[in-house]
């Protein structure tokens, strides 16, 4: 059965409930923000099954066409020099690539950018759906309508405590406290959204009308049809992407299409690093694979692309590379996971 997360402490009507606050401040103040800030926080997502969220066409973004024909998936390298052990994986590396082999796929539109923060709030406030943790914590569901209702005392408490304005908000009036806080909430906007399991993933792309993009499909728009090591050629070239830099960017993630230079043959961006990407398949080995391993089958879905805070701590050009796996639980959500929507060509 389909599952979804659904936080409970999430109010039904975002609009009904600043309504309700907004005619109980009379009486309680900055007091009700607060309290219902705290059952936010309180609050652990469950995992609960759902009916599919309504497609919403409207809210599609732009998409890259990728043309029909055939692409070279996987590889048949092989770690030679044991490299995979010493940096402690938990399998060999490349193993699960094999073979090389030729994929044919019809035409399909492909996500050019990650979906952002900004498209999966709208999502999340549509349909009352469950939000990502860190959301608890940055203040980022606290639209301004909500925030013109609290006092000034309690606006300037979310100021320091919430948003993290790097400023001496004790004394801040409200007119520049709300265009600061205006301005942090704009800095994530554009960030890829993260801390999203795969059934949020595929509620999100069915909201807009699409799909998760099949592992190879993801593949051939990272790499094109000439089976290239990186999106952008064969050579291995960090300032191509983000990897994690030591402080190239405030949280870590970049804006989307920050990295231009990076884009794959079709123009599609970010397929190396910034957040790893959710596709629709399931981790096994591909056919004519001989390899056997207990992660194999209906356990784990296939995350692609590299995430910038690399994977088991190191930053290796091995998991930017378009070829490279690697599985995780459906229901896990880390910071440096995201991903993008596919759509059928017509």
């Amino acid at each position: 059965m389909r599952q979804a997360r659904e936080n409970r402490a999430m109010p039904p009507d975002n609009e009904k409930v600043a309504y309700y606050m907004a005619n109980q401040t009379m009486v309680w103040g900055g007091a009700v923000l607060l309290g219902w800030m705290a059952a936010v926080h309180a609050a652990e997502p469950q995992l609960v099954p759902g009916p599919p969220p309504t497609p919403d066409p409207n809210n599609v973004g732009e998409m890259v066409l990728i043309p029909a024909g055939e692409f070279v998936m996987g590889s048949d390298k092989v770690d030679k020099s044991h490299q995979a052990q010493e940096y402690g994986s938990s399998k060999p590396w490349y193993v699960d690539e094999h073979p090389k082999h030729k994929v044919k796929l019809p035409a399909y539109y492909i996500d050019k950018y990650e979906v952002t923060n900004v498209q999966y709030r709208e999502f999340v406030v549509k349909t009352d759906y469950w939000f990502p943790p860190t959301w608890k914590d940055n203040g980022y569901l606290l639209s301004e309508k909500l925030l013109e209702i609290a006092d000034l005392p309690t606006l300037r408490k979310l100021a320091a405590d919430t948003f993290h304005l790097d400023m001496d908000t004790r004394t801040m009036e409200r007119k520049p406290l709300m265009k600061a806080i205006a301005e942090q909430q704009a800095k994530l906007d554009n960030l890829p959204v993260s801390e999203v399991n795969w059934f949020n993933a595929h509620d999100y792309c069915t909201w807009v009308g699409k799909r998760m993009p099949t592992e190879a499909e993801w593949e051939k728009a990272a790499r094109g049809s000439d089976g290239r090591e990186y999106p952008w050629g064969n050579d291995w070239d960090k300032t191509r992407l983000n990897a994690g830099q030591e402080g190239e960017w405030e949280f870590g993630v970049a804006p989307v299409g920050s990295y231009p230079q990076g884009a794959s043959p079709y123009g599609v961006m970010d397929m190396a690093g910034n957040v790893m990407e959710w596709v629709r398949d399931w981790y096994d080995a591909y056919p004519g694979n001989d390899y056997k391993h207990e992660t194999f089958g209906k356990k784990y879905k296939v995350v692609r692309g590299g995430g910038w805070g690399g994977v088991g701590h190191y930053i290796l050009a091995q998991f930017y590379r378009a070829a490279y796996r690697f599985s995780m639980s459906p229901d896990s959500q880390y910071v440096d996971i995201g991903f993008r929507c596919a759509k059928d060509a017509p």
